[in-house]
């Protein structure tokens, strides 16, 4: 057997420079000699091991143990799922049951252009066309087992842009619907004996030979003790790093601004990878969100509140600034990625909601879910809100250029008042910005997940910088950064459709494991 060597994962974002400099130490580290807490799987040569049991890992592992390969299933979480147990659990696909039973035509092909068309042709061609082609198949094979869409699903969109066919739906139980479906089923693959989990343990190491082949995973349980597992292929499907402010500002280059991602997600697949010769990319594809209320802006900071920013769902009767005070969009323009994109070029990825007293009593909430008295309230203890007598003395309080809110806002009134074209392309301008005291409300873009990842290629093989496969190493789920099938859009379906598809596809043929 070739020489083999561990490549150490470790605890600071890792980048291949850092890695190399720590090569020698982390080494002498793995080679030491462990406590066996599972004898029996340290002992076994797997077929594969997969470090992440969440909407990846757990179908993967199915698929896999039915084609009659041994598998070992790691998860440093106490529970199997990752982030089934938060997610909305949306998916999208053309070619569903539930389209044929409702009429609905749809193709892949429909499906690609309309992805491409929302990302502006920003993900990774190969793997989105991988996705469409295999997504219904996928999404099929769970509503055999019992999975269930809400009524009048599917639906041409939600929260982001929407499709020009109806494909995409979700479970009255969001992301626990499909739990439900693999819980039992990952209890059977454990009875047959082809699948052991091992909970609360973490993949510290993979363990490569000469070649840089990978060769198996060193593991470590919450006790410190630490096993070297062999197997014949590895599949990384442990999450992104949304969770790991200092390595989301690394590989994106911008801090990690809302904290409400999955604890688990801290890179840790990512830095394997990057280890094993990977690399990552997308981290230059940040696509954030139109906005939420944060409580403060020490980053990452947790949602205070959800303002409703979607012309479809409330017309805008506020305008929109940066922090220089300028208007940048127009603010009732009927593409949400054409305003979140707008949103992605602006200094901290922030705006500003600003309205008068006239607004405030005479349009929709802004804030649905508070009463009026919390959001009066708002206005006088909370770090995002601002009022003031003046809009001058509101640029101040809220940390915005005065003289061009001042400015802008005057320009703004002025094509309202005269019935003039707005310098926007503005619409809906109901009222002017006239009527003091005015208010301000900070709205911060950003995501629940990490764009950046590890480069796969179609096989879903992790690739060095030259495009060459790492021998034996696979990568799928939110590892792989969400820009890969999303690109710089926020894509209706484009976190749980490729971690289910690209999971089954692993397990049922992708990976080789009959050869």
């Amino acid at each position: 057997m070739p020489n083999e060597t561990k490549v150490s994962l470790l605890n600071s974002p890792m980048t291949k420079r850092s890695f190399l400099a720590g090569t020698a130490a982390s080494m002498a580290l793995s080679a030491q000699s462990f406590g066996v807490r599972n004898a029996m799987a340290q002992n076994a040569e797997w077929d594969l091991i997969i470090v992440g049991g969440g909407t990846t890992g757990m179908p993967a592992a199915l698929f896999a143990t039915e084609r009659g390969a041994r598998v070992l299933l790691i998860d440093k979480a106490p529970q199997l799922g990752g982030t089934l147990d938060r997610t909305g659990g949306q998916v999208a696909a053309a070619g569903t049951i539930w389209q044929k039973e409702q009429g609905i035509t749809d193709s892949p092909d429909a499906h690609y252009d309309d992805v491409m068309r929302i990302n502006r042709h920003t993900s990774d061609p190969v793997l989105t066309r991988l996705l469409v082609d295999n997504a219904a198949d996928t999404i099929n094979w769970y509503a055999a087992r019992g999975y269930t869409v809400l009524d009048g699903h599917p639906v041409l969109g939600s929260g982001h842009e929407f499709f020009t066919t109806r494909r995409y739906q979700w479970n009255k139980d969001a992301g626990q619907g499909f739990q439900n479906i693999l819980d039992p089923m990952i209890e059977e693959a454990k009875a047959t004996g082809r699948l052991s989990v091992l909970l609360s343990t973490g993949a510290t190491d993979l363990i490569t030979d000469d070649s840089g082949a990978v060769r198996g995973v060193v593991a470590e349980n919450d006790s410190g003790e630490r096993v070297d597992y062999r197997s014949r292929f590895v599949v990384l499907s442990s999450g992104g790093c949304a969770a790991n402010p200092r390595m989301y500002q690394e590989l994106h280059g911008m801090p990690l601004y809302w904290d409400i991602a999955y604890p688990y997600s801290q890179g840790d697949g990512i830095t394997l990878g990057l280890g094993a010769g990977g690399y990552v990319r997308g981290g230059d594809m940040f696509a954030p969100t139109f906005g939420q209320i944060l409580e403060s802006n020490h980053f990452p900071a947790p949602i205070s509140a959800s303002a409703v920013l979607e012309p479809r769902y409330r017309m805008p009767w506020e305008v929109f600034v940066n922090v220089h005070g300028k208007r940048f969009v127009q603010e009732d323009h009927p593409s949400l990625a054409h305003r979140e994109y707008t949103l992605s070029v602006q200094p901290g990825h922030r705006h500003w909601a600003i309205f008068d007293q006239e607004i405030l009593d005479t349009a929709p909430p802004l804030i649905p879910r508070w009463s009026r008295e919390k959001l009066d309230d708002a206005f006088i203890d909370h770090p995002m809100f601002a009022k003031a007598a003046t809009i001058g003395e509101l640029g101040v309080k809220a940390g915005i250029n005065p003289y061009n809110l001042e400015r802008d806002i005057a320009a703004y009134n002025d094509g309202v008042l005269n019935d003039a074209p707005d310098d926007m392309g503005r619409e809906h301008r109901p009222l002017p910005i006239a009527k003091g005291p005015f208010y301000a409300v900070q709205l911060q873009g950003a995501t629940v997940k990490s764009a950046a990842g590890l480069a796969v290629d179609g096989e879903l093989r992790v690739t060095r910088n030259d495009g060459t496969p790492i021998p034996n190493l696979y990568a799928a789920g939110e590892v792989i950064g969400g820009a890969a099938t999303s690109g710089q859009a926020l894509t209706n379906g484009m976190g749980m459709t490729p971690a289910l598809t690209f999971g089954r596809l692993l397990g049922q043929k992708i990976i080789p494991l009959t050869s």
